[in-house]
């Protein structure tokens, strides 16, 4: 009878275990370079945890790898990837907000993870992280509200007092004709978008002004470009309601022009962001938006978003960045060709 000792990771296993060793790695040379640069005594707590958290992650998980007798991820390391004695390149507000962003993404993926591991060690692994991380979001929401930073999503009043159902198919409209007000799940997508691009646009200029390759910075120009677009967007659907516009980044990056982190570092958050924060939210939205304005709108940006990021894809490939995930399923086909 099978046991726990001589199952195999499944794919989807392999797969989360991969992605996990990609992030926490990455993490923990962003997580040094705040802590040298922090200023606020109330943040350096949080961070210094999220440090201490990404640096057992990646003790369990090269455990895991080593017992099942599969190649380690190169990831990032603080030798490459990392420079020690760059300055401050983004205030501690950005740390904060960064934080804030992170842990709502990894709720998100470790949830995920969970849910596609079988066996009992990875199960038991991911739902430690996705306790850990939901604990990490609870303080870092605690520490901005307490600084006046938490920035919530537009209140509604009054409260209905009754109970209603759509009547006519004009609910669905949006492109012609008088347009309904906006329901508060696209109100609250608009909002949480808007605040994701906002931190990405900073981060995005920030790692602009200190890539050492010129492709790489014109590559994280032009993201900056289709944010703030968005953006634009964004806000003019919600000021049409008359509904207030979340603030903007401007005060998040120094003027610093010494990269904390390699090239391919900087990259690889960035398509990260996209992934996650980009087009899978983006995707949560059209999926939550009646109106058909909005959809096409998230439709239209999502495409422009995967474009940026297939070509972000290319430079890492060109550069020899892009470690190649887990294994792919055997071709069959090549296989049976004959010698």
């Amino acid at each position: 009878m099978e046991t726990e000792k001589n199952i195999k990771l499944t794919s989807a296993e392999l797969s989360q275990l991969w992605a996990s060793y990609q992030n926490d790695s990455g993490s923990i040379c962003v997580l040094k370079h705040f802590l040298k640069t922090v200023e606020d005594a109330d943040i350096r707590p949080i961070l210094e945890h999220a440090l201490q958290l990404s640096q057992t992650h990646i003790q369990k998980l090269t455990s895991i790898f080593t017992k099942e007798n599969y190649p380690l991820p190169k990831g990032f390391s603080e030798d490459q990837d990392l420079n020690v004695n760059a300055p401050c390149l983004f205030t501690d507000n950005y740390m904060l907000q960064f934080m804030k962003q992170m842990a709502q993404i990894s709720l998100n993926a470790y949830s995920v993870s969970k849910s596609l591991s079988v066996r009992s060690d990875i199960d038991q692994f991911y739902g430690q992280c996705l306790a850990e991380v939901n604990d990490m979001d609870t303080t870092v929401k605690k520490i901005l509200l307490e600084k006046g930073l938490y920035v919530r999503s537009p209140y509604i009043p009054p409260y209905p007092v009754k109970i209603d159902f759509v009547k006519k198919q004009n609910f669905l409209t949006g492109w012609f004709g008088e347009r309904r007000p906006l329901l508060s799940l696209e109100i609250t997508n608009l909002y949480a978008n808007f605040q994701r691009n906002d931190l990405g646009t900073a981060t995005l200029i920030g790692f602009s002004q200190v890539a050492k390759s010129q492709k790489v910075g014109q590559f994280f120009i032009r993201g900056k470009k289709i944010a703030s677009k968005h953006n634009e967007i964004f806000g003019s659907i919600l000021r049409e309601d008359n509904l207030p516009v979340p603030m903007t980044s401007d005060t998040y990056v120094t003027e610093s022009k010494i990269s904390p982190f390699s090239d391919s570092l900087m990259l690889f958050i960035v398509t990260g962001l996209i992934a996650l924060g980009g087009i899978g939210y983006y995707g949560t939205s059209i999926s939550t938006s009646l109106r058909r304005d909005l959809t096409a709108h998230y439709d239209r940006f999502i495409h422009e978003i995967l474009k940026y990021s297939e070509d972000g894809a290319n430079i890492l490939i060109d550069n020899g960045w892009l470690e190649e995930p887990p294994p792919i399923a055997s071709d069959r086909d090549e296989l049976a060709k004959k010698k």
